[in-house]
């Protein structure tokens, strides 16, 4: 009995575990929960359709039995009120005993046949709402599918985009920038050491000096010049 109670809680461990996994499956595909719950209902809906078939057919069957009873009760109503208008006494004595059976059988077949046919429009109802049911969770499939889907798609774009920061690309774009900058600093010094440099003091003092001197050469040309032009006016007078 030990023996019997550990293979039990065994099995029932396994089931749960069993259990567990197919809920995280379906959680990771949902598609797989609606196949099953839709399959699930589809059979549910494909086992009431033949029980509701044999609740009709016995429908069918009791109220053929209930027309026919009413057939032979209108032929022995008939064949009574023959016996009666030719004194047949002992025939219909006879055929009112056969009437009494049949009204009492007209009676248990009405009831059936209510009965049947409550049944029968019970059933049809049941079967209508499975098959609502169906058709409604399918709707909610497409529909929740759909929406799962883009979701996932707006995640993987935000996830994207959060990644934008990190991406190797930009990292080395950063690096990039800090060169041409690093360049451009450096290209300044180069050009700030050289404006201070001895040397380009000194070719900036030749410049000026240079300068000087080309002005005072200018200056002594235009006397030497201005005293030739007197000097010519002064012999032609």
């Amino acid at each position: 009995m030990a023996n019997v109670g550990f293979f039990k809680r065994l099995g029932n461990l396994w089931r749960g575990f069993l259990s567990i996994w197919i809920s995280d499956v379906e959680k990771g595909h949902p598609e797989i929960a609606y196949e099953n719950a839709i399959n699930s209902l589809v059979e549910k809906y494909s086992k009431l359709k033949n029980a509701t078939a044999s609740i009709i057919r016995r429908r069918e069957d009791v109220s053929t039995r209930f027309e026919a009873a009413n057939k032979d009760m209108a032929q022995t109503n008939a064949e009574l009120a023959v016996a009666m208008d030719t004194n047949q006494d002992d025939v219909a004595l006879i055929l009112l005993q056969k009437k009494n059976q049949l009204a009492g059988d007209l009676a248990e077949l009405k009831g059936e046949l209510d009965t049947a046919q409550g049944d029968a429009d019970s059933a049809k109802s049941s079967l209508m709402s499975v098959q609502g049911e169906i058709r409604k969770l399918k709707a909610e499939r497409d529909s929740m599918l759909a929406k799962m889907q883009s979701a996932q798609a707006r995640i993987k774009i935000q996830e994207q985009l959060d990644g934008l920061s990190v991406d190797a690309e930009v990292k080395a774009l950063d690096n990039v920038r800090e060169h041409i900058k690093t360049m451009i600093a450096e290209a300044n010094l180069g050009r700030e050491l050289s404006e201070s440099s001895l040397d380009a003091k000194l070719e900036a003092v030749r410049a000026k000096v240079g300068d000087a001197q080309a002005r005072q050469q200018l200056a002594e040309l235009k006397a030497k010049r201005a005293a030739a032009q007197a000097a010519q006016g002064t012999k032609t007078l």
